[in-house]
């Protein structure tokens, strides 16, 4: 039985490790706290490890990582991962983006009442022995305009209750659909036009380079005198310099912030000192049902990535889950043999590498992409391994250049996959498609039908279709001790070009493949081994 190694490096409800610790092959070890050297030295020979926001996963810290193959992340930002760093490593970065919707949620609209309602200021006055109501006259939701910057889960969830105030919701998300805009009940806008509307802003966008500073002097310029800010996102993305001086200048009307730029917040940081801006220490996820539910969505995130290769909830491995992961199986090591054999009929210097893909399924064309290329890059990359997390990230790194496009292929088979490989100016293009029974096969090299298994060793020979030609190439081999499994011929007119495709039990040396490429008959010859 397969064990797993899991590494807990930060507090996490331990009930909610339950799917990790009542399954015999984990191990889980739990050592919260650590960081620099300590960190390293404890992920090597880990198979994933286990974080909060506490626990920084650097590039120095993945340094020993031998056997990493998922980082879980206990809540949804991953920005104190170096993501690139893992996915260069071939390591998937799995958060856990629902767990904690409703606690973030609600906490947005705690930190709104309280700022438009002086519920902290009151309630410092009350205990000071006070009771000063003028001081405290607030303002209300009803009949003023919601802007959402990021109306995803909890932006969505926060729009939704809004709507119970009364509120009007505009929202700004390139990646929200009108009909699921309509749904929440909310105005979908550009993004001046969300800042220009909003009563109130409430931002909702996770920390990317994209989104990094998107709200500075310009956009803050924009909002309504009066207007409110509410950040229970990232703090990277509001400039806080900006933020700063419309609040001292009275510009709008106030902020409540529970993520900053630095945490913890500096003690001597300008914005404890402002009456207009409510503070609270990153509380998004502290409740005890968040806690709860992201270590159990990390925790069996986690468990069906190494168990079942089911890397659906990664924020890098271009892969589905579930049913269609059943579906994806059979075409990714379909792509990935095509791949290898092309790489291996084309040689080195690769620029290009294009899928084509037959069947239904717009979601797979990313993964069977980099499965493609995974197969093109086998034999070339040495450390890290290419798999499929990091093969795209390898490709762009060296130039190659991937293209993927679902078509109308004319073949009578479904989900036939075609990729074509471009080195040194000459293109490739091999083809195939699962078979039934859990059979692959390969269905066509250089433009000629052909009918083989992508399996052990196979000999690509490009000859002439001539008498003899088969004779000669089975004496060069069984001279050479080399036993024959198959031999299959294909050409594309009699006596014009032909292709054979040879099985074999071991692979040729190279004075054999030589031997074989000085037959008269034969023009090009190439192996190439699968796994």
């Amino acid at each position: 039985m397969t064990t797993y190694k899991v590494l807990v490096a930060d507090k996490i409800a331990r009930e909610g490790l339950t799917p990790l610790l009542q399954d015999a092959r984990f191990e889980v070890i739990e050592k919260p706290g650590l960081k620099g050297e300590d960190l390293a030295k404890a992920i090597q020979g880990m198979d994933a490890v286990l974080v909060r926001s506490a626990t920084r996963i650097t590039r120095e810290a993945l340094a020993l990582a031998d056997r990493l193959k998922v980082i879980g992340r206990a809540g949804v930002g991953v920005d104190t991962i170096d993501v690139e760093a893992a996915t260069e490593r071939g390591i998937a970065v799995m958060n856990a983006p629902a767990g904690n919707t409703i606690a973030a949620a609600e906490l947005a609209l705690a930190l709104l009442l309280s700022l438009i309602r002086k519920v902290p200021a009151a309630d410092a006055s009350m205990k000071a022995g006070q009771w000063d109501r003028a001081r405290f006259g607030g303002t209300e939701l009803y009949r003023k305009t919601l802007g959402l910057v990021g109306a995803g889960r909890v932006g969505g969830e926060v729009g939704r209750r809004a709507r119970a105030f009364g509120m009007r919701v505009v929202a700004y998300d390139p990646f929200l659909t009108p009909v699921a805009a309509a749904e929440m009940g909310a105005e979908l806008a550009d993004l001046d036009t969300v800042l220009k509307a909003a009563d109130v802003l409430s931002l909702h966008v996770p920390l990317t380079d994209k989104t990094r500073g998107m709200l500075g002097a310009r956009e803050l310029g924009l909002l309504k005198p009066g207007a409110v800010i509410i950040n229970a996102a990232r703090g990277g993305v509001l400039d806080e310099g900006e933020l700063l001086r419309v609040l001292r200048d009275g510009r709008i009307g106030g902020a409540a912030l529970d993520v900053f730029d630095q945490e913890p917040l500096p003690a001597d940081h300008p914005f404890r000192a402002l009456p207009n801006v409510v503070l609270t220490p990153h509380l998004g996820a502290s409740t005890e049902e968040a806690q709860m539910n992201v270590a159990v969505e990390i925790a069996e995130s986690v468990r069906g990535a190494l168990v079942d290769g089911d890397y659906a909830g990664a924020v890098n491995a271009p892969l589905v889950g579930g049913e269609r992961l059943k579906r994806l199986r059979p075409l990714l090591e379909l792509a990935g043999r095509l791949g290898r054999l092309a790489a291996a009929l084309s040689g080195p210097q690769v620029t290009e590498v294009e899928l084509r893909f037959a069947g239904e399924g717009d979601d797979l064309l990313r993964p069977l992409a980099a499965g493609a290329v995974m197969g093109v890059l086998e034999g070339v990359v040495g450390s890290p391994a290419v798999n499929v997390v990091n093969a795209l990230h390898l490709a762009r790194q060296r130039g190659i250049a991937v293209n993927r496009s679902r078509v109308e292929l004319a073949a009578e088979l479904p989900d036939l996959i075609e990729v074509k490989v471009v080195a040194g100016g000459l293109a490739v293009r091999v083809a195939g498609a699962p078979l039934g029974a859990g059979h692959l096969g390969i269905t066509q090299i250089h433009g000629f039908r052909v009918n083989v298994a992508p399996a052990g060793h196979l000999i690509v020979l490009q000859n002439r279709d001539v008498p003899g030609v088969i004779g000669r190439v089975g004496t060069l081999l069984g001279d050479a001790g080399i036993n024959i499994a198959e031999y299959h011929q294909a050409r594309l007119s009699a006596g014009g070009e032909a292709l054979a495709v040879i099985g074999v039990d071991a692979a040729l040396k190279p004075e054999h493949v030589a031997a074989l490429a000085r037959l008269p008959e034969v023009h090009a010859v190439a192996q190439v081994a699968f796994p």
